[in-house]
């Protein structure tokens, strides 16, 4: 026979195979399209395509399903009960009891569509492992009472079976939200494996818990739980939600209950405190990383807390504690200059020599120093050129600041290193004043996954476009960056001086906004409380859709609360900040406190 000739039964075997997938594309067509018709309320030809793929597939539920609803939405209620009764009598699944029972509900016929209900529940109460299928299809029909009937009977013939999760996430869809609360609760307690799921589902109605009633229940019930059962399960649990409304101090009492009962949760304080500083709540990350250091003997963990609250000391240092402040410093320094995790101490201690002491010459040498001496990976080299690149900003040799900020870029290519070293790099060419390169450089770190990074890129990319387009020649960009330079070097009152003259040279164009930001932040750092709340007020009249008016909003509350003791007001900010600013860095913050000065929150 020929290459060419093929024999009947090598056609034959060609042929079944693509006829089958034929077949198969044609049926997924055909189901697509009734789903269209479907979507679309078009139920009568979605009827007739249902039903034609349900006789083909005869034992197919989904098919069977879709028939009937079309049927129902059709009000062919006759036909629906004929369908399903011939599919009970021949396949005696009990979830069938409750689509007849349905199809009578539809008619307003309540006494049989209950009678089928309770049928459905009898199946349960001989077979225990029906629940999850039947409480799914009365929960799918929107019979959630009857779903959650279905879970209790299912408990009662087989106490081994847990249901609490299921019924407590059915009693918040229909707003009992201490009865979801409380079934969660003890799903977690019952199964300590399943807390997360718990806490993430009560994190999902946290979020919508516009007037904070939901939190306060939470709050009294777990405290009672506390109370009552001593059990350190609660203690964990309580210091999470604290967390969740970012009270770190009163997690903080609950972790220390823990510790107590084990040291080995004294990693989970450490974690607190980084949580703590990360949301500006300097005061309790203080006292949550000097009890981290009373009680840890790793290196590491003490180096860490040795930075942050060497770095809080330094942030609050009048100019008279600097000569103690670099003592400890350099204590700390030789007490772990041995160990592997002493780069960031080493860091902070180089920029404290240059920006506080002005010992530019020997910050510089104590960092090539150690990138000349030690076997340091790429991360860590790149945390020392940052160091040393700052140095040159602030000793405003700028190219050698860019070059080192470049390799950064470079070498740690999207890391989040990196687009901290793009900032700076273009933030060194904005105290250059070349603004066309520091605006080609802002306009890419917009899309920085950093928001922090993304912000500040936004924030420089407005200034210099929006002064460009009105002052051609840039003098008021040009002030405005030696200002922002005095400002980096801690200059605060040369920088203060340049930014009111700006106001004053530059009133009414855009770069108003900015300035009149900078100065009320330096008033706010002088502690002159008054003057920064009347420049911040400038801001919220005179630039109501501004870059600033959230930060305006929110820095005048806090003044107002922790400084000027004027509740009323600082709420009355607060309110404004959550109403109007939802997308903020500091909307969540201003949501706690305004609803702790309404009263929402118990301590």
């Amino acid at each position: 026979m020929s290459c060419l000739q093929i024999s009947d039964f090598g056609l034959k075997k060609i042929v079944f195979p693509l006829f089958c997938l034929f077949s198969i594309v044609a049926n997924a067509q055909n189901e697509q399209l009734a789903l269209q018709y479907y979507d679309e309320g078009a139920f009568e030809k979605a009827l007739t395509l249902f039903e034609e793929n349900s006789k083909k597939n005869p034992t197919n539920a989904y098919f069977f399903q879709k028939t009937i609803e079309c049927l129902q939405q059709l009000q062919q209620y006759e036909k629906a009960e004929i369908a399903i009764q011939k599919r009970k009598d021949k396949y005696q699944l009990p979830e069938l009891f409750i689509e007849l029972g349905y199809n009578y509900q539809l008619q307003k016929n309540s006494d049989k569509a209950e009678k089928n209900y309770e049928l459905a529940l009898k199946e349960v109460a001989k077979e225990a492992n029906y629940a999850f299928q039947l409480a799914h299809n009365f929960e799918q029909k929107g019979l959630l009472d009857w779903a959650i009937k279905t879970y209790e009977v299912a408990q009662k013939k087989n106490p081994n079976l847990n249901f609490d999760l299921q019924t407590g996430l059915l009693q918040g869809q229909m707003g009992n939200l201490e009865g979801m609360l409380n079934k969660l609760l003890d799903y977690g307690f019952k199964t300590p494996e399943s807390t997360a799921t718990v806490q993430n589902q009560l994190s999902r109605f946290l979020l919508d818990d516009a007037d904070g009633s939901f939190a306060a229940t939470i709050r009294k019930n777990i405290i009672l739980r506390t109370q009552k059962s001593q059990d350190p399960y609660w203690n964990q649990f309580l210091s999470w939600f604290f967390v969740q409304q970012k009270e770190y101090g009163k997690a903080f009492i609950q972790e220390k209950a823990l510790f107590k009962r084990n040291p080995e949760q004294l990693y989970n304080i450490f974690i607190l405190g980084k949580l703590a500083n990360d949301e500006k709540q300097q005061e309790d990350a203080k006292t949550i990383f000097q009890f981290v250091l009373e009680n840890t003997t790793d290196p590491q963990i003490q180096l860490e807390a040795h930075h942050f609250l060497m770095t809080s000391k330094i942030n609050e240092a009048t100019s008279t504690e600097y000569a103690t402040i670099y003592t400890e410093l350099n204590t700390i320094l030789e007490k772990y200059k041995n160990t592997t995790f002493v780069l960031q101490m080493l860091v902070l201690t180089s920029n404290f020599e240059a920006f506080y002491l002005d010992k530019k010459t020997e910050a510089k040498a104590r960092l090539n120093y150690y990138l000349d001496q030690s076997n340091l990976n790429n991360k860590d080299k790149a945390l020392v050129k940052m160091a040393l690149a700052d140095i040159m900003v602030l000793d405003e040799k700028f190219n050698q600041a860019i070059l080192l900020y470049a390799q950064v870029e470079e070498n740690l290519k999207n890391d989040v290193l990196a687009y901290e070293a793009s900032l700076k790099l273009a933030k060194t060419n904005f105290y250059k004043k070349d603004f066309d390169w520091t605006l080609q450089q802002v306009k890419a770190l917009k899309q920085s996954p950093s928001l922090l990074i993304a912000n500040d890129a936004v924030e420089l990319f407005l200034l210099i476009q929006d002064h460009s387009a009105e002052d051609s020649l840039r003098v008021g960009l040009q002030e405005f960056a030696r200002a922002d330079l005095l400002l980096y070097q801690k200059k605060n009152d040369a920088a203060l001086k340049q930014f009111l003259t700006i106001l004053e040279t530059q009133k009414g164009k855009s770069i108003e906004e900015a300035t009149l930001f900078k100065v009320a932040k330096l008033y706010e750092q002088k502690k002159d409380f008054q003057k920064a709340i009347t420049y911040y007020q400038l801001l919220i009249e005179n630039h109501k859709e501004g870059f600033y008016m959230d930060e305006a909003l929110f820095f005048s509350a806090e003044i107002y609360r922790n400084h000027l003791q004027n509740l009323e007001k600082a709420k009355l900010y607060y309110e404004k900040m959550v109403v109007e600013h939802a997308d903020s860095l500091y909307f969540s913050e201003s949501r706690k406190q305004f609803r702790i000065l309404r009263g929402d929150s118990s301590s």
